[in-house]
Order: C-alpha cells, then sequence, then structure tokens
C-alpha cells in the first residue's frame, strides 16, 4: 500500500500489522536527545520545533552525507528507548513512528486511543533505505550532532506496519505463525 504524509485517521484506519507500505512525503527523524528537549519545550508551554499533526517520526541516527547524496546511511535504531516520550507525542497529534523492535504496552494503547501506527524499517539496509531519501534538513537541536531532528523528503519509503490500531502486533503475529508444535 503506499501511503503519503501527513497521515489522516482514514489512512490509519486502512492499515494492519503485517501491512507493507510505501511512504512518500515529509517525515521526520529524532532519537533520545531530541525527544527530551521536545518534551522540555512542552513542559515550558513552548510549540515543538514542527507541527506534529498526522506526521511520522523515524527513530534513526544518520550517516554524513557522501558529495551529492541529501544523507548517509540512514538506518533504524531500537525505538523502546523512545517509549517515556511517545504517548505524549501520539496526544500531540503524531500519528506514526518508523525504528526497529517491540513497543511497551503503553505505547500501544496510546497508538489505540490517538489513531497512529508503528511501522517497522528494516534494519541492515541502511545505504538502499537511504536511496529513499531526497533531501534532508535539520532543523532544530543542531548542537546534537547525528541526534539532531531533522525533516526528510521521501519517495517510496519501505516500511511494514507493527502495531495497528486494532490492537494488532506483527511481531507477536510472526511468533505465533512460526512457533514449533511439539
Amino acid at each position: 500500500m503506499r501511503v503519503t504524509t501527513p497521515l489522516t485517521d482514514e489512512v490509519i484506519e486502512k492499515l494492519h500489522a503485517g501491512d507493507k507500505v510505501t511512504i512518500t512525503g515529509t517525515i521526520y527523524v529524532g532519537r533520545d536527545a531530541a525527544h527530551k528537549r521536545m518534551m522540555e519545550a512542552l513542559d515550558k508551554g513552548e510549540p515543538l520545533p514542527f507541527d506534529p499533526q498526522g506526521q511520522i517520526i523515524y527513530y534513526m541516527g544518520p550517516a554524513p552525507a557522501k558529495p551529492g547524496q541529501p544523507i548517509g546511511s540512514a538506518g533504524p535504531t531500537t525505538s523502546y528507548r523512545l517509549d517515556p516520550y511517545t504517548p505524549r507525542l501520539l496526544a500531540e497529534g503524531l500519528k506514526g513512528m518508523m525504528g526497529k523492535g517491540n513497543r511497551s504496552q503503553k505505547v500501544r494503547e496510546a497508538m489505540q486511543k490517538y489513531k497512529a501506527v508503528y511501522f517497522a524499517v528494516v534494519g541492515g539496509a541502511a545505504a538502499l533505505i537511504a536511496k529513499r531519501i531526497k533531501s534532508a534538513q535539520v532543523i532544530a537541536y543542531e548542537d546534537l550532532g547525528p541526534e539532531a531532528l531533522r525533516r526528510l523528503e521521501v519517495e517510496d519509503f519501505p516500511a511494514i506496519v507493527v502495531n495497528d490500531i486494532y490492537g494488532g502486533d506483527a511481531y507477536e503475529e510472526g511468533k505465533t505463525r512460526y512457533a514449533r508444535t511439539a
């Protein structure tokens, strides 16, 4: 399925755990330090550096770009480290997250409540994934280097829906499907 950002509730409602998607449009990149700063901004009543309404955030630490390229390798980082921050960003309107690994029960419940999804991005394919990124720009927290908040323009960026708004979990479904029975 092809999806375009910003995501809407109607698009989210069509996505189910295990669906393969390609994403085109704007996505944002942020890791631990950027998430911490975004929470500090919200605590102070300040606006976030981007409007999260309908947006996707990718948990990734980019490698430096080679000449003529917008970004270097762009593989996912482990998502559960961002779980403490995620429900609050979902309440602010974030509709998608991308990374690797499982999410906590609290995050999965927040995804159902706020109509959001979690996408897996294949680890180990960072150089290939980078070819789907057409532009990359630091938009906040430049002092954080690779953990700065970035805006990416992507075209046909591949991902798999792991958690949907219906309680589906592609990781758990996969374990059940391929479990050995004695």
